[in-house]
């Protein structure tokens, strides 16, 4: 009997690395699935596939979607700055520019039609809701809504065998995520979770900036965690 299929949305960031570590533990075969969308910090598509390839996953599609024809973002744009060194009340208070419009919306669309693809059952998503810049694609309500249009808008869904949307970090902390990324063993030196990372000279991968709410959130959980951080900061 061969093994259940699912599809992990891999970023390249410490939480994506970490679903695809916990997809592997529940017994799925994983396919990864990164996204190619014009994002600034491209040294994140070599961190994707280097844990793919660390964690043996059967498959790694990366799918070209070009955000920056529609903008809007830090993220997929030149001329707005990505916000550094706010304060945990200014991380955890509105929107930020570092948002990308419906992001999260157009992710799962294309998960979950590569698992229609490769009839996978599940899709697994690093969204957390907690130690977060306040993204509102990444609530437990918005994955409850996308769950029930994924299973009005499948041929899975329709046919009763909806693909299973797991967001298994989404109500966890950095710090909770530090320590289960240890336990699994994932190459936490290999991912990238910056928003605008510095690149490396001669070759050398490119390090955190150490100032983007994603680094200072990153710091802080392994900080809290009491794990050492192997992680490269500019500053």
């Amino acid at each position: 009997m061969s093994a259940r299929r699912a599809v992990v949305l891999l970023s390249g960031g410490l939480d994506s690395a970490t679903c695809l570590a916990i997809a592997r533990r529940d017994g799925f075969e994983t396919h990864a699935l990164t996204v190619d969308y014009g994002q600034r910090h491209r040294a994140e598509l070599d961190a994707a596939r280097a844990v793919a390839r660390a964690f043996g996953a059967a498959s790694h599609r990366v799918v070209a979607l070009d955000l920056r024809a529609i903008g809007g973002s830090a993220l997929t744009s030149d001329a707005i700055a990505v916000p550094k060194d706010r304060t945990d009340a200014e991380i955890g208070g509105g929107v930020p520019a570092s948002y990308v419009p419906a992001r999260n919306t157009l992710f799962l669309a294309l998960a979950v039609g590569a698992a229609e693809a490769l009839d996978a059952d599940a899709v697994y998503v690093g969204v957390n809701a907690l130690d977060t810049s306040g993204y509102p694609d990444c609530r437990p309500e918005f994955l409850d809504a996308f769950r029930e249009t994924a299973r009005l808008g499948t041929k899975r869904g329709v046919e009763g065998r909806p693909v299973e949307i797991r967001a298994p970090l989404v109500a966890e902390t950095k710090a909770g995520i530090a320590r289960l990324a240890t336990a699994l063993s994932v190459p936490i030196a290999k991912t990238l979770s910056c928003y605008d990372p510095v690149a490396g000279g001669g070759g050398a991968p490119a390090s955190h900036c150490g100032r983007c709410d994603a680094c200072r959130l990153r710091k802080r959980g392994f900080a809290e965690a009491g794990i050492a951080d192997p992680t490269s900061y500019a500053a």
